[in-house]
């Protein structure tokens, strides 16, 4: 009996240790303007990445959950196409705490169309979104190789998305480029509000990240159609930048 007993604590020691998670994952997707249909491909996307991967996933739309208890326990929160204000400023206040604890922030799309008032977090996504044309197929060139997740581009790939012009100056003069787009290769005019705009000429970065406030940042404007979160190439480049992000680890010295 006893030899049964030891034989079946074994094995649940052996199944819970197999199964431990690498990192766990805060999804947030709140938005207080624009609302991307995309956001539900995108939940699926990351939960798909989430049974490939070994890590967890917790999709939270309620601003509640931006406190110190719960967020302690998060590795890496994802804001996917959040849009306006979506923090009060307590929630803002614990927030900034758990960056700077040494935790990450990734950051899809139109996160960079989030929060223009609260200064730390736009500084922490790097650039944020001006305007954009409509949507169109393009060249993506790679900056950068060495970032995970990088590995599946081509040094020059194309591309269908919707691709944002970002506000200058950037917020951060400690980015690191991923990605830019050819603003050759497709057409980035627009006239946005009455506005007429021409993209943001030769340097046009779309996925960048950083070392932010004792914590770290990645963001990647790709993201505004559906079906790029069953794209094998998108899914390496967010899965990539979600694990640098939850652990610091994964870029080529």
């Amino acid at each position: 009996m006893l030899k049964n007993i030891l034989s079946l604590l074994f094995a649940i020691c052996f199944v819970s240790v197999s199964q431990a998670q690498q990192f766990k994952v805060l999804l947030f997707t709140k938005t207080a303007g624009f609302h991307h249909v995309s956001i539900h491909e995108g939940v699926d996307g990351v939960r798909a990445l989430a049974a490939r991967h070994n890590f967890s996933v917790d999709w939270q739309e309620n601003a509640s959950v931006f406190n110190d208890k719960q967020l302690a326990n998060y590795d890496v929160v994802i804001f996917l196409s959040t849009t306006s204000d979506i923090l009060n400023d307590e929630q803002q206040a614990a927030f900034e705490k758990y960056i700077r604890s040494g935790k990450g922030w990734v950051g899809i799309h139109a996160a960079a169309d989030t929060e223009y008032e609260w200064e730390w977090y736009t500084k922490m996504v790097g650039m944020m979104f001006q305007v954009h044309p409509q949507q169109q197929t393009a060249y993506l060139d790679v900056v950068d190789s060495n970032f995970p997740g990088m590995e599946r581009f081509p040094k020059r790939l194309l591309w269908t998305d919707e691709w944002y012009e970002y506000q200058k100056p950037f917020k951060s003069d400690n980015l690191k480029f991923l990605l830019t787009v050819d603003e050759k290769s497709y057409d980035a005019s627009t006239n946005w509000g009455g506005t007429a705009r021409k993209g943001m000429g030769d340097f046009h970065p779309i996925a960048w990240y950083h070392n932010y406030d004792g914590g770290r940042a990645f963001y990647t404007g790709l993201g505004h159609i559906g079906a790029i979160y069953s794209d094998q190439t998108f899914l390496d480049h967010l899965y990539g930048g979600i694990y640098w992000a939850a652990t610091g680890k994964g870029i080529k010295k």
